[in-house]
C-alpha cells in the first residue's frame, strides 16, 4: 500500500490527545495535594461562586497552600525532565536529515503514550503523586513536544516549494492543533464530570496507539537513507548521528554570509524569548482559574482552554490574510508580541469570570509570531540543513519552555500569597526584550540575499552540493 506524505492527520491527533489530558493534569495534581494537605475532600460544585460560599481564613489559606505546593510540584516535574528532552530533541531532529523525519515524530509519540498510562495507573491504583515525576523523566527520554513540532516542521518543510508556501503551511500546523485542542479542552471538562479522570486519561492513550499505528505504516519518508554502509566521495564511511548532528548545526551557520548569520541569530534570538514569555504566563492560567477569588469547576476551566486554543486558528487566519495582503511579516510579529502584552495585562487584573473570558480577546493574534518566525529563518537556511535548523529551533524552543516553566512556577509560588496576578505583569513585562530584539532586525533589513556558499565539507554525505538558489528570496515579500 503506498504511503501519505499528510503529516497534518498526526499532528491532529496528537493535539486532541494531548490537550484531553492537559487541563486534567493540573486538576488531578491539585485535588490530589488538596486531599493529603487538609484532610479532606476537594469542594466539587455546580455553583461557580464557590469561593464565595468557602471563604473562612482556613479555606483562604488551604487555597494558598495548595496553590504554592502545586506550583512547585509543576517546577519538580520541568527540573527533571528537561535535560533527557533537550537532548534527545537535539539529537533526533538533527539526525533526520541522515536517518528520516518519520523518528523525530514517532519516538515522541512513544513518550506520549507512557505519560497518558503512567498518569492512569496513578489515578486508577491511587499511588502517590510523586511517580509522576518519574513517568515525565521516563517519557522526556523519548523526546517531548519539541521534538515532535521539530520533526513535523522540517517534514513540512522538506515538501514546500517556496517561502509563502512554508508559511502559510506551518500556519497551518498551528491552526490543526488549535482546532483539535479546543475540541478536546471543551470535552474534558464534561469527560471528567461524567466519568472521573480514568477514562479521559486511557482515551487519550488510545489516541497515541491510533496516531503511532499512522506514522509507522501510513505516513511516508521524505527523506531517502543511505545505504548503511555509504561511502562518501573522498572514500570515508557515513559520519554518526552525533557528528552528523554537530556538523549540521555547525554549517547552518558556517555556510552563510556574515549579515545573514547576524540577520539568522538575531531571528533565534527573537524566537526563543518571545517562547520564554509567552509559555511561562500562559503555564500558569489553570492554576490561576483554581485559585481565589475565582475558583473555576472543571467545565469552566474545559471551556477557558478551550477558548485559549482558538488563538491557534485566529493566528492561522491572521498570518493567511496578512500574507495575502502583502504585510511585511516583522510587521505581523509586532502585531503578535503586542498581543500577549495586553492580554498579559489584563489577566493580572482578572478576578471574575466574565473577565478571564475576555482576556483571550486580545491575545488572537498572540500565536502569529511562531510560524512566521519559523519560515523567515528556514529561507535563511539550505534545504540539506532544515533538519538541523529545526533541531536547533526545537532545543532552544524546549529549553526556554522548560526553564520558563520554572521560573514562572517559583515566582509564582513565591507571589502567591500577596498578588498571583504578578506573574502576568511579569510575562508583559519581559515581552521588552523580544520587541527590542524585532527593532534591531527592522534597522538591519531582513531582506537577505544570500552570497555564493562555501564548499560543503565532503563529510556531509549529502548529494545537493549546490543547494537551491530559489532560497535567496527576500524575507519580505
Amino acid at each position: 500500500m503506498k504511503g501519505l506524505f499528510l503529516v497534518e492527520p498526526v499532528v491532529a491527533l496528537y493535539a486532541f490527545s494531548s490537550f484531553l489530558i492537559y487541563p486534567l493534569v493540573q486538576q488531578y495534581v491539585y485535588r490530589r495535594l488538596w486531599q493529603e494537605l487538609t484532610n479532606t475532600t476537594y469542594p466539587i460544585s455546580d455553583n461557580t461562586s464557590r469561593c464565595a460560599e468557602n471563604s473562612s481564613s482556613n479555606h483562604s489559606s488551604y487555597h494558598e497552600e495548595v496553590q504554592r505546593q502545586a506550583s512547585l510540584f509543576s517546577l519538580y516535574t520541568e527540573l527533571f525532565s528537561t535535560i533527557p528532552s533537550l537532548v534527545v530533541t537535539l539529537m533526533l531532529v538533527a539526525y533526520s536529515d541522515l536517518g528520516g523525519r518519520k523518528i523525530t515524530i514517532i519516538m515522541p509519540l512513544i513518550g506520549s503514550l507512557i505519560y497518558a498510562l503512567a498518569f492512569m495507573t496513578v489515578s486508577y491504583f491511587e499511588l502517590n503523586i510523586y511517580l509522576l515525576i518519574g513517568s515525565s523523566l521516563l517519557s522526556s527520554l523519548f523526546g517531548g513536544l519539541g521534538t515532535f513540532l521539530g520533526g513535523c516542521f522540517a517534514y513540512i518543510a522538506d515538501l514546500c516549494e517556496d517561502g509563502h508556501q512554508k508559511t502559510l503551511r506551518m500556519a497551518g500546523v498551528d491552526m490543526m492543533i488549535g482546532l483539535l485542542s479546543g475540541v478536546a479542552s471543551i470535552s474534558s471538562g464534561y469527560f471528567l464530570r461524567a466519568a472521573g479522570f480514568n477514562w479521559p486519561f486511557l482515551t487519550s492513550a488510545l489516541c497515541q496507539c491510533l496516531i503511532l499505528l499512522y506514522a509507522i505504516f501510513i505516513l511516508e519518508e521524505t527523506v531517502k537513507k543511505p545505504p548503511t554502509d555509504a561511502i562518501l566521495l573522498d572514500g570515508s564511511p557515513e559520519p554518526s548521528a552525533i557528528k552528523q548532528m554537530i556538523y549540521g548545526v555547525y554549517h547552518m551557520f558556517a555556510r552563510t554570509s556574515r549579515r545573514s548569520k547576524t540577520v539568522l541569530v538575531l531571528l533565534i534570538l527573537l524566537f526563543t524569548s518571545f517562547s520564554f514569555t509567552y509559555v511561562g504566563g500562559i503555564s500558569l492560567m489553570t492554576l490561576y482559574e483554581l485559585n481565589e477569588p475565582l475558583c473555576w469547576t472543571e467545565i469552566l476551566i474545559g471551556y477557558g482552554s478551550a477558548l485559549s486554543t482558538t488563538v491557534f486558528l485566529t493566528s492561522f487566519v491572521g498570518v493567511s490574510a496578512f500574507t495575502y495582503c502583502g504585510v511585511p511579516q516583522l510587521l505581523i510579529v509586532l502585531m503578535g508580541i503586542l498581543s500577549v502584552i495586553s492580554g498579559m495585562v489584563l489577566l493580572a487584573f482578572a478576578k471574575t469570570t466574565l473577565l478571564m473570558f475576555i482576556v483571550r480577546v486580545p491575545m488572537l493574534l498572540s500565536i502569529t509570531p511562531f510560524p512566521v518566525l519559523r519560515s523567515m529563518i528556514s529561507k535563511i537556511i539550505s534545504k540539506s540543513e532544515q533538519g538541523a535548523l529545526f533541531a536547533l529551533l526545537s532545543f532552544l524552543d524546549s529549553l526556554t519552555n522548560n526553564v520558563s516553566g520554572a521560573v514562572f512556577n517559583s515566582v509564582y509560588a513565591a507571589t502567591v500569597a500577596w498578588y498571583p496576578g504578578f506573574v502576568f505583569l511579569l510575562s508583559a513585562g519581559l515581552c521588552v526584550i523580544p520587541l527590542f530584539i524585532l527593532g534591531v532586525v527592522g534597522l538591519i533589513g531582513v531582506d537577505v540575499v544570500e552570497e555564493v556558499k562555501k564548499p560543503e565539507p565532503v563529510f556531509s554525505g549529502e548529494d545537493d552540493l549546490v543547494e537551491d538558489q530559489k532560497d535567496n528570496s527576500p524575507l519580505l515579500s
